[in-house]
């Protein structure tokens, strides 16, 4: 492990049982109990995740503005201090350089947070397409970032004595604190379930960390690993970048269409984003026994119409599920066929998100 990037948190990760994996790169807990307990816990009371391994770049300048709408897929014309936007940003083939979440402090600066496997890749690239009076900076090692997640987050976050918490969905505050620590605090989420991240210098994140779990144990929290979030999120039906988006998968593709506005004059990825759409990501139900596992094959009879994205248990709902990329064509069919080593097993069109939090 000693060849992998660190987070602020690795040595309490070790201390506390984690049971660390190479995760691209960076060492990490993949579970502490078991993920499903971990998934439990979220889906029922409350998860708390180190996500200090996801970058932040800082865009600042007078034409952070103009910049921006050229590089993202989402129009930030309606954006106001203290709002957050999710968005793509596209190649000029339409393929997805990465999926990211823009929080806005003024009009021009704003922060950006990316995938921890696309930071340097994602800077590399906003650097190359970047015009006017702009300042870029990837500020990845100075933040840390952890992960509140489930239905009972704010009571964990009052016993900690939190400052200011954004009181709408897609919002953040920030300057903020947990247990006297300066923060900022967004109220976003990867799991289906209600809850915040919050932001902080890298040398105060074990400190909040240990606040948070400390306040967790009156409600039954659980500090969690990479194993449940992608069972969370996976039940959610969110993409992840590397299986639903990818360079070769557009955002339209992958059905989060929302966060592409056509109607923006240009943006970069644009004219090809406007072509008649050839594949698309529908949800499946297995209906015989098996796992559907990613790059796995879908047919439809006989035609082999697309291939599975994501796949796996759904722990809340019972029974196995898929994500799949498949030609357009067939997006009517109800009843489909997955190759799993060499066999093929029944499944049913799912509607997505397979899991939904009742409000």
């Amino acid at each position: 492990m000693d060849t992998l990037k660190h987070t602020p948190l690795y040595n309490l990760h070790v201390e506390q049982g984690g049971k660390v994996i190479d995760f691209g790169g960076w060492a990490l807990p993949v579970q502490y109990s078991s993920i499903l307990a971990e998934h439990k816990a979220v889906r029922e009371c409350a998860g708390l995740f180190d996500v200090s391994h996801m970058g932040e770049v800082v865009v600042q300048g007078g034409g952070a503005y103009d910049f921006l709408q050229k590089v993202l897929t989402n129009d930030i014309e309606s954006m106001v201090p203290g709002r957050c936007r999710y968005s793509a940003m596209c190649y000029e083939d339409g393929g997805t350089v990465d999926d990211i979440l823009v929080c806005m402090y003024a009009r021009d600066h704003y922060l950006l947070v990316v995938n921890a496997s696309n930071t340097d890749k994602d800077f590399e690239w906003l650097k190359s397409n970047v015009f006017g009076d702009v300042k870029l900076e990837n500020q990845s090692a100075a933040w840390g970032q952890l992960a509140l997640q489930g239905p009972r987050f704010m009571e964990v976050l009052e016993n900690a004595k939190v400052g200011e918490v954004p009181a709408k969905y897609y919002t953040f505050v920030p300057e903020s604190t947990v247990g006297g620590i300066p923060c900022m605090i967004a109220r976003t989420g990867y799991t289906g379930e209600a809850g915040v991240e919050i932001y902080c210098k890298a040398e105060d994140t074990a400190a909040i960390y240990k606040a948070l779990l400390s306040a967790g144990e009156p409600v039954g929290m659980l500090p969690c690993g990479l194993g449940a979030r992608d069972t969370l999120r996976f039940e959610a039906s969110m993409p992840l970048y590397g299986h639903e988006l990818s360079k070769d998968i557009t955002p339209l593709e992958c059905g989060i269409g929302f966060a592409v506005k056509l109607e923006k004059p240009s943006f970069i990825g644009k004219e090809a984003l406007l072509k008649p759409l050839k594949r698309v990501r529908i949800g499946l139900k297995l209906t015989d026994r098996g796992v559907a596992r990613e790059h796995s094959d879908v047919y439809a009879g006989d035609k082999l119409i697309g291939f599975v994205t994501s796949g796996g248990v759904a722990p809340t709902l019972g029974g196995n599920y898929a994500m799949a990329l498949i030609d357009i064509a067939y997006e009517g069919n109800t009843e489909f066929e997955i190759d799993v080593r060499g066999r093929r097993i029944g499944a049913q069109k799912a509607e997505m998100p397979f899991y939904k939090r009742a409000k």
